[in-house]
């Protein structure tokens, strides 16, 4: 699936969740979507895509919603603390360090819960990296060495005067027809920064594995809702890391209680994945395991590469749930769950 397909589809799941979350929310209390540029957008792309991949993303959006609601209910019991408010944050926010696409407010409580929408992938960030990009200062707050930047920067300056040159002649150079690109650039920049991930970590000792963490999943607990179109599951993930995720809402109480996550401090090995010449592996201690693919993202050349990063692995005592689209034992639980919440509210 190509790249502009993925975010148009990941932005109209987006949607799908939001108004999965108002239907199912709004017969009970006062639920308002949020009048943003961001929601507009989201809407003509989920209008925009096929009949039969609106009702895939409909059923996938509920699936997640079925799960949430059961593990959130300051969603459904408003104790006086209407409206709830549905929003979704610009792309800005995840480059600011929150990852939530979704996001759920009473703003008379200061609570808010967040969801981070992903249509058939996991991952997580896409950072850049270049010869003016300091990923140990913007990512942990840890300048990258003189050391990295001379490894690191000849390199970007050959993708720069390769692209300029090709300007001048008229015709842009493709990453398509450079030759050895990996040996040449992929696995020279990623040495770079493995021994620049592992120089860090010496001399600032059970510090930068939780660092990296944080970074990659930015600064506000969420949901993470993955879709998987093919088994016709949502996957939901509890990333508990601040504590701020389950809450009651006066009587009322989850069905099941979230655990905060242990954050890491060792890092286990760090190298390149196993016959790969652009992914590596990130492998700390609690569980915690990351891949990083190294890639063009454009066609053309430009002078940097970016990252897709994936979370392998998180600890064990994670909240998962796999959801199925189509079940009927699903459907009465949620309408069983309705009763009750009416019942709570009655009292």
């Amino acid at each position: 699936m190509g790249s502009g397909i993925q975010t148009k589809n990941g932005k109209a799941f987006e949607y799908a969740c939001v108004v999965a979350l108002y239907k199912s929310l709004n017969s009970n209390q006062q639920v308002t979507i949020a009048d943003s540029a961001q929601v507009e957008t989201a809407k003509k792309l989920y209008d925009s895509i096929s009949e039969g991949m609106k009702q895939s993303l409909d059923a996938a959006a509920y699936a997640a919603v079925r799960v949430i609601f059961q593990l959130e209910p300051q969603l459904w019991n408003a104790c006086g603390n209407d409206p709830l408010y549905l929003s979704l944050q610009a792309d800005a926010a995840g480059i600011k360090g929150d990852v939530r696409d979704v996001l759920c407010i009473r703003k008379q409580n200061g609570w808010e819960i967040g969801l981070s929408c992903k249509h058939n992938h996991h991952a997580v960030k896409h950072s850049r990296l270049s010869d003016t990009i300091d990923f140990g200062k913007e990512w942990l707050g840890i300048p990258c060495s003189k050391g990295y930047f001379g490894k690191v920067v000849p390199l970007f300056l050959e993708l720069r005067e390769m692209r300029d040159r090709s300007k001048e002649e008229g015709s842009p150079a493709l990453w398509n027809d450079v030759e050895e690109k990996a040996e040449r650039y992929y696995i020279p920049v990623l040495q770079a920064f493995i021994d620049e991930l592992k120089r860090m970590d010496k001399e600032n000792p059970r510090q930068v594995p939780e660092l990296l963490i944080h970074y990659l999943l930015g600064k506000n607990d969420f949901y993470k809702v993955i879709t998987n179109d093919k088994n016709r599951t949502t996957r939901v993930e509890a990333v508990n890391i601040m504590g701020t995720l389950n809450r009651v809402a006066g009587e009322a109480k989850s069905i099941a209680k979230i655990p905060v996550l242990k954050m890491p401090s060792q890092f286990y090995h760090i190298d390149f994945k196993e016959s790969s010449n652009n992914t590596i592996e990130v492998v700390c201690d609690e569980g915690w395991q990351i891949s990083m693919r190294l890639h063009n993202a454009s066609s053309k050349v430009e002078p940097s590469l970016k990252f897709d990063v994936n979370l392998v692995s998180l600890p064990s005592s994670v909240y998962t749930q796999v959801e199925p689209w189509d079940n009927k034992m699903e459907e009465m639980r949620t309408k069983r769950l309705a009763r009750y919440a009416k019942g709570i509210l009655s009292l």
